[in-house]
């Protein structure tokens, strides 16, 4: 029995990692270049990224607290509209943001007189990214906060602490690994987004659509330069933070 359960880990293990032998072998590493519109994706995706990542921070953990925290129907109604763009297809999204943020659509029009274009545009993949990326980080950053004990909360609050020097100095700090965490499978997801940037953001392109691109005009063993950069860009963060969180719970 031992000996079946090992072999189907092994299994589903080799199964796992098929891509990355793909990586090593599937393309044509001798001809392949990095041409300068991929040196552009490149830029774009982490610049545009690491400021996705920063209003994602910003506007996701105090409300990822109050979901730890809030209860009642409100509370279930905020979780609830976190949750749907987690639910819908990105594409769809893509879309919809396009009806409301396009050139003719009002709110478009409110920004572009202030000079903020929300398609096609540095701040439209900004806006894909947090849209992509901000339910993730969301509910994962509310799993965290809930696993600070509300005693201690209480007890800082019989030392004087309360209201917004009470989140910073005692429920953050003590978050602050759940909370990474969080914000590294953020960085993923705002990093790897396809759908919405296809539609509000296809210029300037980011690592994601340049790679379809250069797939259809180059073909799939020409694009493995550039996507090991991509995965280069992506990966290491959520997996150093994955096996750091499981050395602490050992």
């Amino acid at each position: 029995m031992r000996l079946l359960t090992g072999s189907l880990l092994l299994l589903v293990l080799a199964f796992l990692t098929v891509p990355l032998f793909g990586l090593a072998t599937g393309g044509d590493w001798l001809h392949a270049t990095i041409s300068a519109d991929d040196l552009r994706a490149i830029f774009t995706s982490i610049s545009g990224g690491a400021v996705a990542l920063v209003l994602i921070c910003l506007m996701g953990t105090p409300l990822a607290f109050y979901l730890a925290r809030g209860k009642g129907r409100m509370s279930a109604l905020a979780e609830a509209l976190v949750l749907i763009p987690m639910l819908m297809p990105t594409l769809a999204i893509g879309i919809l943001l396009a009806s409301f943020y396009g050139p003719e659509a009002p709110a478009g029009e409110a920004f572009a007189r202030i000079g903020v274009v929300l398609t096609n545009s540095p701040a439209a993949f900004v806006l894909a990214a947090v849209y992509a990326a901000l339910p993730t980080y969301v509910i994962a950053a509310r799993a965290a906060l809930r696993e600070v004990a509300p005693e201690l909360e209480d007890v800082a609050r019989t030392l004087g602490e309360s209201g917004v020097n009470l989140f910073f100095r005692v429920s953050l700090p003590l978050a602050q690994r759940g909370l990474a965490a969080a914000l590294a499978l953020a960085w993923v997801r705002a990093m790897g987004e396809f759908g919405i940037v296809l539609i509000i953001a296809y210029f300037p392109q980011g690592m994601p659509v340049r790679l379809w691109v250069d797939v259809q005009e180059l073909g799939v063993p020409a694009v493995f330069p550039l996507l090991a950069v991509f995965l280069a860009a992506a990966l290491p963060l959520p997996l150093w933070l994955g096996l750091r969180s499981r050395r602490a719970a050992l």
